[in-house]
């Protein structure tokens, strides 16, 4: 019978005390306890504030949903009355019309019918991945190996059908098995998995902040400027979603975009764009500069923290081995002629 030990993981105790040979002190040496809980910081904070805000908030009833239930139930009573008197309307004058209005309507119900369940599939997909977020960035900072390896499968599931990290899927189910420590295995997905759509959301956040500034600066009218920012805002916000996975519907970007607000308004996303604006002008130049000019640049530089705020929140995991991105990091693209 063999009777050599197996090789087993421990834990090493927060101080250690060592003692020479042959001296009777001991020298006690405090070492930092590595598997001891992390606290979240305070980015991650505000993340997990803005997703709870927007994806994961509770269904209250208030006086203003109290009255949308309302007049939402009148609109479809008001509509569904008139379905009905059409169609009798039109059996009055022949049978063939009559039915050819039921198998219509019928079709109209199915296709909206179906609009609900992409709807709720969407608000379903965003809550998936908001929560995936929170359990990994706890999963983390507990150390905990049973959530961190359960957690990284359901990221691993969420990007299946993404053919271009298969090989990081691949991979990272091989190591899954073979790592014992929770925070390196989370730490290693971010690295396979998340590099690659994080580069992609920064390349869209550039071109986005870059047409904006483009036409701010050339667009002769006011209104235009208006509706091409919001119109591109809405543009960034659904393809970062669709990026990270979420592909928003009507009602989930309306989530997305109160998740975004709320995130914007922790992290004072306008003093920030202000204050990079003042470094990029320099000290007195800015005064030099055409009025179209500097709005353009405004403009560009608010559109890049609004895709900001929208990647920290679509994210299905916090920011620990890769960088957090910043203004700066796609301030370079709106002002050269390229976006890499």
């Amino acid at each position: 019978m063999n009777t050599t030990p197996r090789p087993r993981a421990f834990r090493l105790p927060s101080s250690t005390t060592l003692t020479a040979p042959g001296a009777g002190d001991s020298i006690v040496e405090d070492q930092p306890d590595v598997f001891a809980p992390q606290p979240l910081d305070e980015q991650e904070i505000a993340v997990e504030t803005a997703q709870k805000r927007g994806f994961l908030n509770q269904f209250r009833i208030t006086w203003g949903g109290m009255l949308w239930a309302a007049l939402s139930g009148l609109v479809s009573l008001a509509i569904g009355l008139w379905v009905t008197r059409l169609v009798d309307e039109l059996f009055t004058r022949a049978a063939g019309f009559g039915w050819l209005a039921v198998v219509l309507a019928i079709i109209a119900g199915l296709a909206i019918i179906g609009l609900c369940w992409r709807e709720f599939a969407a608000i379903a997909r965003q809550r998936k991945i908001a929560r995936l977020h929170i359990a990994l960035a706890h999963a983390r900072a507990a150390d905990d190996r049973d959530a961190a390896r359960a957690r990284v499968g359901e990221l691993v599931a969420l990007y299946a059908a993404r053919a271009s990290l298969a090989a990081a899927r691949a991979e990272l189910q091989r190591l899954s098995s073979e790592i014992i420590d929770g925070r390196d295995l989370i730490d290693i997905a971010e690295r396979l998995l998340m590099h690659e759509l994080d580069a992609q959301a920064r390349r869209t956040i550039a071109k986005a902040a870059r047409a904006v500034s483009l036409v701010t600066t050339i667009s002769p009218r006011a209104l235009f400027d208006v509706l091409f920012v919001a119109g591109q805002a809405i543009a960034l916000l659904r393809k970062i979603a669709e990026i990270y996975g979420g592909r928003p519907g009507l009602l989930g970007f309306l989530k997305l975009a109160r998740s975004v607000g709320t995130h914007l308004a922790i992290t004072g996303g306008m003093a920030v764009g202000d204050s990079l604006v003042q470094q990029l002008v320099g000290h007195g130049i800015a005064a030099k500069l055409s009025a179209r000019l500097g709005e353009g640049v405004l403009n560009g530089l608010l559109t890049a923290r609004v895709g900001l705020s929208a990647l920290a929140v679509c994210r299905p995991m916090p920011f620990v081995v890769e960088t957090v991105p910043g203004i700066k990091d796609v301030v370079p693209d709106l002002f050269s002629g390229k976006v890499a």
